[in-house]
């Protein structure tokens, strides 16, 4: 199948990208066939987020959204930030807070539901998109460059052998490809090796975020209302927090952000989250209440210090495949979109020319001149500052926002990679977790159940071991096998025999809510994540 552009992930860059190619192939009365295809069972059913949207990239898009119906309706009324303490804490004032962290004019959304919105316009358009379908390999011409993308194949099996079900993938072939997959994209890691993408940039840092969506009593619910914390659960030492969203008809967002830079191997991000909801000042919002729905993402957190080069020979990256997310605002979505939107307006430009050039490097020159690079440079200092500890960066981080608003003469350095970070067990502290009480706090498995995450069993396992001996050879003696705990699905199990003897590693791959943290964290650089079979993974519903 040929199109003109085929766009890999509908996420909203993507989605942002294929309405734009339309919207500006019908002012020139022209035809631009555009295609994407979604790994998910639906347009959303992958995709998490906090979210608080920052409607700038959408009014751009499409001014008249409200109108349309889009589903953007609680405006921000109220914001409240805590440092938390064991016992208690301390309520910042939101005067002081950097002018990136103040949600006046924002909006508190369901991003899988705005993509499923954008996907209809998308689509009414003339968007062809293909939920369902994972691509699984790049297409190269005969001179290197990429010529679109290959579906994975279905029905077969865990042995690798053709099951009755066996459908052969399908070639989609453009003159440009772009690459949404979002964070830590399988297709998005090949291209940055073949293209060396990001030679000469810093080392990308990464986040894992944990949410789950609650139905609270109607008299602790204010609608409109932001809480972020900082501080416990975390030692110093650790990048993170808290968001407390409260959305229409007495739901509630909460969950936490891990920076995945943490060092002590005995830390579970899944388990930091809930003893969180069991702080003084949190619990009580949840008493009473009924969990709806669990799930957890990876999120790029480098900036624009490690934004790798946008474009190569038949392509471009967009979004948080790129990286665009603006860490200090924890707001990906605006600038994700208006990626897309800038890629497009290269592609429609070098699709009217006679001669399309095999490279859009149009879009990297106008990013560069977009209000997107402005805002990832004015933030590019404030998450690396956290190398130094939580007051440390936080007041670094409010000299650098408030005084200096972003235009410091230097540019900071992230210390290392994630994978690196890992103290050895026997530097490091144990974690007392408390037992989850089903109430407040739950086990990792129920959590999987509320996420609807479903993979065809009879399948090739998508979680792929370099080499199988590494886990209990290395990572188990070193890190008392660490997978186990940066997992917040429960995919990864080190097992052994009644008496303890002859330990191995199982990987329940049924259960993977596609977070990637496996990806980046594992000490060894030993697991890759491929997708699975198309329409495989969480099913998120208003997440």
């Amino acid at each position: 199948m040929e199109y003109d552009v085929v766009i890999v992930g509908a996420g909203p860059a993507g989605l942002g990208a294929a309405i734009r190619l339309k919207q500006l192939a019908a002012e020139a009365s022209r035809e631009t066939n555009v295609c994407i295809v979604e790994k998910g069972s639906e347009v959303g059913a992958h995709i998490l987020s906090g979210a608080v949207l920052e409607t700038r990239a959408l009014d751009e898009l499409i001014p008249d959204w409200a109108e349309k119906g889009a589903p953007v309706k609680t405006a921000v009324k109220a914001e409240k930030f805590l440092f938390l303490t064991a016992k208690g804490g301390v309520s910042w004032p939101t005067f002081f807070l950097p002018p990136a962290m103040k949600n006046h004019g924002n909006y508190i959304i369901s991003l899988g539901n705005l993509c499923r919105w954008l996907a209809e316009q998308a689509e009414a358009l003339g968007v062809e998109i293909y939920p369902g379908f994972a691509a699984s390999e790049i297409l190269y011409g005969e001179d290197g460059e990429v010529t679109g993308v290959a579906t994975g194949d279905m029905g077969v099996g865990s042995d690798g052998e053709h099951t009755a079900n066996y459908q052969q993938g399908i070639e989609l072939r453009a003159r440009y490809t772009f690459f949404a997959e979002g964070c830590r994209g399988q297709l998005g890691k090949q291209l940055m090796e073949r293209f060396n993408l990001d030679d000469g940039v810093q080392e990308q840092t990464y986040g894992i975020g944990i949410k789950e969506l609650w139905e609270v009593e109607p008299e602790k619910h204010h609608e409109g209302l932001v809480v972020h914390t900082a501080g416990w659960p975390l030692d110093s030492k650790t990048y993170g927090g808290s968001f407390i969203y409260h959305v229409e008809d007495t739901q509630v967002s909460v969950g936490f952000v891990i920076g995945l830079d943490y060092q002590n191997p005995y830390m579970s991000p899944y388990d930091e989250f809930q003893r969180f909801k069991l702080h003084p000042k949190i619990r009580s919002l949840f008493e009473g209440g009924r969990r709806i729905s669990y799930g957890a993402r990876a999120l790029i957190e480098g900036g624009l210090q490690c934004l790798p080069k946008l474009t190569f020979p038949g392509g471009a990256l967009i979004g948080c495949e790129a990286g665009t997310l603006n860490m200090p605002k924890i707001k990906g979505t605006h600038t994700a979109m208006k990626s897309g939107m800038l890629a497009a307006e290269a592609a429609h430009a070098a699709l009217s020319g006679e001669a399309p050039p095999a490279e859009l490097s149009a879009y990297a020159e106008s990013f560069k001149s977009s209000w997107v690079h402005k805002e990832l440079n004015t933030a590019r200092n404030v998450r690396p500052a956290f190398k130094w500890g939580l007051m440390l960066g936080t007041l670094y981080a409010g000299i650098d926002q408030i005084l200096f608003r972003g235009r410091a003469p230097w540019t900071l350095k992230h210390p290392h990679a994630d994978w690196e970070s890992l103290k050895p067990a026997a530097e490091s502290k144990k974690i007392d977790y408390p037992k989850p009480d089903g109430k407040i706090s739950f086990d990792k498995l129920s959590s999987v159940f509320l996420s609807n995450t479903n993979h065809e069993e009879n399948q090739p396992v998508h979680l792929k071991l370099a080499d199988p001996a590494i886990p209990v050879d290395a990572n188990l003696p070193l890190y008392s096998a660490p997978e186990q705990l940066y997992c917040p699905a429960g995919v990864y199990e080190i097992l052994s025999d009644a008496d303890g003897a002859n330990p191995r590693l199982q990987i329940n791959a049924q259960n993977c809510v596609h977070c990637k943290t496996c990806d980046i964290k594992d000490p060894s650089r030993n697991i890759t994540w491929v997708a699975p079979e198309g329409g495989g993974g969480p099913n998120y519903p208003n997440m």
